[in-house]
């Protein structure tokens, strides 16, 4: 169960469509059949005697930015195609059956010990995954964690002479900068494919399509926008700065409106400053462990403000309080409208996500909260978030 979900906002009237590995729907698995019905692993080259990677290392600047060649030199090698089995089985009209459902996907190395980092919705369900490098090698991986909740996963491959693409600080991306998306886009022979873009926009809210079962996807906070062309396939795969720094995850772009206009060069990438301490749970702990309040809210500010009525309070107004949360022990309400958060303003509906974040379960937050025409203070002790 998530803690908080957005209901109305600007983006939802889109469609969104993971950025996914392919999966076994009819049109999906009839692309994949198409350019490799079995993707079968790639016959292994001899290993180098030595990966040369990059000269970028994490925190070390370079002179100028990159070119999109040189980002690409530097960060394709450590970009792998990630092939799930699933737990289905094809069969055609006659009911013979006709071998097991494939998923293709991509994933990026982040260390030597073999760890790759990629979407949860790339593995889920997988009965077993294998992973291709550029240079030829392949691998059967070991799933080490994955966390639903903010749609990350950790692999493993064995380690030894493996290219490591450095991890970047998303938080000094600007809208306008320069960015490349590396990944498996349509399960394409020959590598990934490399497309250019900038930051379009930052701190984006959205919510991921529904699973196969209908469960409601998670909400993703903070996430980076980009014109980058993104497509099946590139989901788990890196975007980067012209520095050669992974700054994201590409996972989601936007498909059709509900008027039946389809989105043009709008895509989604997770922020590698959230995926970075998730990915070190994993590692570390098996699971991610997540700070949890228990409402539902959507944003009020500016015009929503006026429109509910809420006197101009900026800040997320309560549509539900879970039964037996935090926010129900403290005393929390619907209605309320949280304006604060350890007396930071909230600036947009990420805001109290974020600060959420940033504590353990066990944590007191100081809370704002406007009642009618009172403003209190709530203290609430967070707890560990229900897993999913």
């Amino acid at each position: 169960m998530r803690c908080n979900r957005i209901w109305p906002s600007v983006l939802a009237a889109f469609l969104l469509a993971s950025a996914a590995c392919m999966r076994p729907s009819p049109s999906m698995v009839e692309i994949a059949e198409g350019q490799q019905a079995t993707p079968a692993p790639p016959t292994a080259p001899e290993v180098p005697s030595a990966t040369v990677l990059h000269e970028v290392r994490p925190g070390v600047p370079v002179d100028g930015p990159l070119t999109v060649r040189e980002v690409a030199e530097r960060v394709k090698p450590a970009v792998v195609q990630i092939v799930t089995e699933q737990g289905v089985t094809i069969r055609d009209l006659f009911g013979s059956s006709r071998g097991r459902a494939t998923g293709i996907g991509s994933g990026v190395i982040f260390d030597q010990a073999g760890y790759i980092l990629t979407n949860y919705h790339v593995v889920a369900d997988a009965r077993a995954i294998a992973v291709a490098l550029p240079d030829g090698r392949t691998f059967d991986a070991r799933p080490v964690g994955t966390d639903p909740d903010t749609d990350l996963a950790v692999l493993q491959i064995p380690s030894g002479n493996l290219p490591v693409a450095p991890l970047g600080d998303s938080d000094r991306l600007a809208v306008g900068d320069g960015v490349v998306a590396i990944g498996n886009a349509l399960g394409l022979p020959g590598g990934p494919t490399v497309t250019t873009g900038v930051v379009s926009a930052l701190g984006r809210t959205v919510q991921e399509p529904a699973s196969e079962t209908d469960e409601p996807g998670p909400v993703l906070y903070d996430v980076i926008q980009t014109d980058a062309a993104i497509n099946p396939g590139n989901s788990g795969g890196p975007l980067v700065n012209l520095a050669g720094e992974v700054v994201g995850i590409n996972t989601l772009i936007a498909g059709t409106t509900d008027s039946g206009i389809r989105a043009q060069g709008i895509g989604f990438a997770i922020a590698i400053n959230t995926a970075k301490p998730i990915a070190e749970q994993l590692v570390t702990l098996g699971r991610a462990v997540h700070p949890y309040l228990g409402i539902v809210f959507q944003w009020v500010g500016g015009a929503s403000a006026r429109q509910l009525r809420s006197d101009g309070q900026q800040g997320v107004l309560i549509e539900r309080v879970q039964p037996g949360s935090p926010a129900a022990q403290a005393g929390l309400q619907r209605g309320d409208i949280i304006t604060q958060v350890d007396g930071q303003l909230l600036r947009d509906e990420a805001t109290l996500p974020k600060e959420i974040q940033k504590h353990r379960p066990g944590d007191t937050l100081e809370l704002t909260v406007v009642r009618g025409d009172t403003e209190r203070t709530v203290r609430v002790t967070l707890a560990e978030r229900p897993r999913r």
